[in-house]
């Protein structure tokens, strides 16, 4: 069985989707429960990268999703919103682009080396396969996508094969943050008429960097100075049937 969804537009917001198609109501109270945690690591290749104030680095942010509103797991997630911390920057000229079309077309391996925006991550949810809900893990790799934004390319082959491609952007924010990625996440529908797949838990990785001359140009910038008690880092999500949630972290401070 393979199916492939893609999703082609840049998100400006977060989708809300109703619940009627598949005759499965979610009372508007009930809310699945999210934490994260998240890390600057060195981006391989680039020495001098990573945890140190100032540095480029790959943001690695793990999260994982708990509930048993939608047939005993999570709802299917819909929109994504991760906020950063004051003083983080994005370089992201000097980077190649990815089309939605020729990843469509030609797959993930079509695209241009300098377009890939970090290392693999990885995601688990559940999945319909027949008449039962079972687990799947997929790979998740981000590209750059034309007109700035981002793209995850997710990639998975058992128990089915899924090719998915979430799409978002970046804008400014308000402090205590400086930058706000906003995605939409495409429903995922492994079999006709049953429920949709739900996400549980994911690894996504995001920072890249080029040469010039001597010089190491990164995408990713961590601040130059650090707040007591860590910097601030906020994600929101959105889920099918239009519960959302919002968890906090605090990013510690590098040691240098």
């Amino acid at each position: 069985m393979t199916i492939a969804i893609y999703l082609r537009r840049m998100s400006a917001g977060l989708a809300v989707i109703g619940l009627a198609a598949l005759g499965l109501a979610i009372p508007a109270s009930a809310a699945p429960t999210f934490t994260f945690k998240t890390a600057a690591l060195p981006i391989p290749g680039f020495p001098g990268t990573g945890d140190s104030l100032g540095a480029g680095a790959v943001i690695q942010v793990e999260g994982q999703i708990s509930g048993t509103e939608y047939g005993g797991y999570p709802p299917p997630l819909t929109g994504i919103r991760y906020f950063a911390p004051a003083g983080a920057k994005l370089h992201p000229q000097g980077f190649a682009s990815c089309a939605p079309t020729a990843i469509e077309s030609n797959g993930p391996e079509s695209c241009p080396k300098k377009s890939i925006a970090g290392p693999k991550g990885s995601g688990t949810g559940v999945v319909s396969f027949g008449a039962e809900r079972v687990q799947e893990t997929a790979s998740v790799q981000p590209f750059f996508a034309p007109g700035g934004g981002l793209e995850l390319f997710l990639d998975g082959s058992t128990p089915v094969s899924l090719e998915i491609l979430a799409a978002g952007q970046v804008v400014k924010s308000s402090p205590p943050f400086s930058l706000e990625f906003i995605g939409s996440v495409p429903l995922i529908e492994t079999v006709p008429g049953a429920l949709d797949a739900s996400i549980l838990k994911g690894t996504v990785r995001i920072g890249a960097a080029y040469r010039q001359g001597k010089q190491t140009i990164s995408y990713v910038t961590v601040p130059k100075k650090c707040t007591k008690g860590g910097w601030p880092v906020k994600v929101e999500l959105s889920f099918l049937g239009g519960a959302t949630v919002e968890a906090s972290y605090k990013m510690p401070c590098p040691r240098k």
